[in-house]
């Protein structure tokens, strides 16, 4: 049961192939991307970068090429604005440009080749592969830590209770970028994925994010993406989300105000923070046995925060389990009408 509040559930936006682009190119800009796209190898890493965030060994089992030509095919796509590129530690991921008129432009190359083409259809059979290989590796790690999970889920409510509240706290608001705190598998990503224009997660965790790109790893999720980074150095501009999240993350950190004060300054004027954690409690079992830093927050901690980085506390809902409680908090980033 949802206590302290009385929200009525909204329903979801339209999802973002249905949202028009109004971005536009210079000459030299469109110029540039067609001869960057003008290969056959090159459309067909648009395709498989559309479909999926490949690193390079992948795209070099896939188009059975050397690692050098396939990364200078990359680097010409990249240059020209058409695949967004980002490291991970040793690792780096490529993409289709998520927006702007570019990504417009190569999602419109990718929708012009045949249906069922021979070539590209050997290249994303291949591409299957890959993504069978992940979900396996996902699935082990999931293995592996099952018995840790359930044994904390089993004593606080359901994720879905949890995320109907959030559904419920939202409401209907446009969401046009949406930032994810510690995404861990990506649930929130995939929960908020058709309300949203852009998601990003952060996660400090390399298994973590292998999960999340296994399950976010759909065509509903092109606009979704994972990154690998230190929610407390966050790689943003600041001003740059309408949403920031944090689901279950907190009570991992040593100083968790500080990630609220980055969180903060993440939000355009409008902007809205959700933090979902426990309530205080005595579990100090919790601390020993799964690295819990904190037994939870108060209401009153959490409002403090959020007045002390700028936002204006909004909605607080509690929502009892077995023997824990989660709390759900929001806040909103004062209107520029408001702070004037």
């Amino acid at each position: 049961m949802i206590e302290q509040q009385h929200i009525t559930l909204g329903s979801g936006r339209l999802s973002p192939a249905d949202r028009p682009t109004h971005s536009v190119m210079s000459m030299p800009e469109l110029v540039l991307a067609l001869k960057a796209a003008s290969d056959d190898t090159r459309l067909t890493l648009l395709a498989l970068c559309r479909r999926s965030e490949l690193t390079v060994s992948e795209l070099v089992a896939i188009l059975g090429q050397s690692q050098p030509r396939v990364s200078r095919h990359l680097k010409l796509l990249c240059d020209a604005g058409l695949l967004e590129r980002t490291r991970e530690g040793a690792w780096v991921y490529y993409r289709l440009a998520l927006s702007g008129a570019h990504a417009a432009l190569a999602t419109m190359l990718d929708d012009l080749i045949q249906s069922g083409d021979p070539a590209l259809a050997t290249q994303l059979a291949r591409l299957d592969q890959v993504r069978q290989q992940r979900a396996a590796r996902a699935q082990e790690y999931f293995s592996r830590n099952a018995a840790h999970w359930d044994e904390v889920r089993r004593l606080h409510v359901s994720e879905r209770e949890v995320e109907t509240a959030l559904h419920a706290i939202l409401g209907t608001d446009d969401i046009d970028d949406l930032l994810d705190l510690g995404t861990g598998t990506g649930r929130l990503l995939s929960v908020l994925a058709g309300r949203v224009s852009g998601a990003i997660g952060v996660d400090l965790n390399p298994e973590m994010l292998s999960i999340a790109r296994s399950a976010l790893d759909s065509p509903e999720y092109q606009h979704v993406q994972v990154r690998h980074g230190d929610i407390l150095r966050l790689p943003f501009a600041a001003g740059s989300f309408d949403l920031v999240t944090a689901h279950q993350v907190m009570h991992f950190m040593d100083e968790p105000r500080q990630m609220i004060a980055g969180a903060a300054a993440m939000l355009r004027p409008g902007g809205r923070l959700v933090i979902i954690d426990f309530l205080s409690h005595d579990h100090d079992e919790l601390r020993s046995d799964h690295a819990h830093r904190r037994l939870g927050f108060d209401d009153a901690e959490l409002g403090a925060w959020f007045t002390e980085t700028g936002l204006t506390p909004e909605h607080t809902l509690h929502l009892p389990g077995r023997t824990l409680t989660v709390g759900l908090w929001s806040a909103l980033r004062p209107a520029l009408d408001q702070e004037a």
